[in-house]
C-alpha cells in the first residue's frame, strides 16, 4: 500500500469514526465508499467500522459480512464479537450469536457485557442452566448489570423460575 493510500485510509477512519460518535452512520457509510476494495478488505479497522455503520441503520444482514471480516482479521477485537453476536440475534441466527460471545470469552473472559449479552440468548435459546451460569458470571463481575435484568425482555422465559428470581433479586 502506498503511503498516500495508507493516509487516505487513515483519514477515512477518523472520519468514519466521528460519524459514528455522532450518530449519523449514513455518513459513516459514505466516508468509507473511496476507499479501495482491496485495501478495505485488508483494514480490520475499515470493517469494523463499516459493520457498526450498518448495524446503527438496523442494516443486521449486510452487518455480519463486514463484522465477520474484522473478527477474522482480529479475532482479539472483542467489540467486533460483540457486534457480530448482535446482528446474529437480529436476524435469527441465536447459535451463530452465541458462538460469537464464546468466540469474545475466549479473549476476554472477564468482560460482564459479554457474560450479560451471552445470558440473554441463551434464555432466548431456552437453556436455563447456560442462562442462569452466564447471568451469573456477568452480576459476579459488574453488579450494575443487575439493574438491567428488570427490564431485559430477553429474560421473559425465565421471569418466574424460582432459580431465576433467587439469582437476580437483592437481599436489603
Amino acid at each position: 500500500m502506498s503511503r498516500t493510500d495508507r493516509i487516505r485510509l487513515k483519514r477515512a477512519i477518523r472520519e468514519a469514526e466521528g460519524y459514528l460518535e455522532l450518530e449519523m452512520p449514513h455518513h459513516a457509510l459514505k466516508a468509507l465508499e473511496p476507499i479501495d476494495r482491496r485495501q478495505s478488505e485488508k483494514s480490520h479497522q475499515l470493517l469494523y467500522l463499516k459493520g457498526e455503520a450498518l448495524r446503527s441503520l438496523e442494516r443486521y444482514k449486510e452487518a455480519i459480512v463486514p463484522l465477520r471480516k474484522a473478527v477474522n482479521l482480529a479475532p482479539s477485537d472483542v467489540h467486533a464479537w460483540l457486534a457480530l453476536a448482535w446482528c446474529y440475534k437480529r436476524v435469527s441466527r441465536l447459535r451463530l450469536a452465541i458462538k460469537a460471545l464464546r468466540s469474545g470469552l475466549e479473549v476476554q473472559p472477564d468482560l460482564a457485557i459479554l457474560h450479560y449479552n451471552l445470558a440473554c440468548y441463551y434464555s432466548l435459546a431456552g437453556n436455563k442452566q447456560a442462562m442462569l451460569e452466564s447471568l451469573s458470571h456477568a452480576l459476579m463481575l459488574d453488579a450494575r448489570f443487575r439493574d438491567l435484568v428488570g427490564d431485559e425482555t430477553d429474560f421473559d422465559r425465565f421471569r418466574n423460575d424460582p432459580d431465576f428470581q433467587a439469582l437476580t433479586s437483592v437481599i436489603v
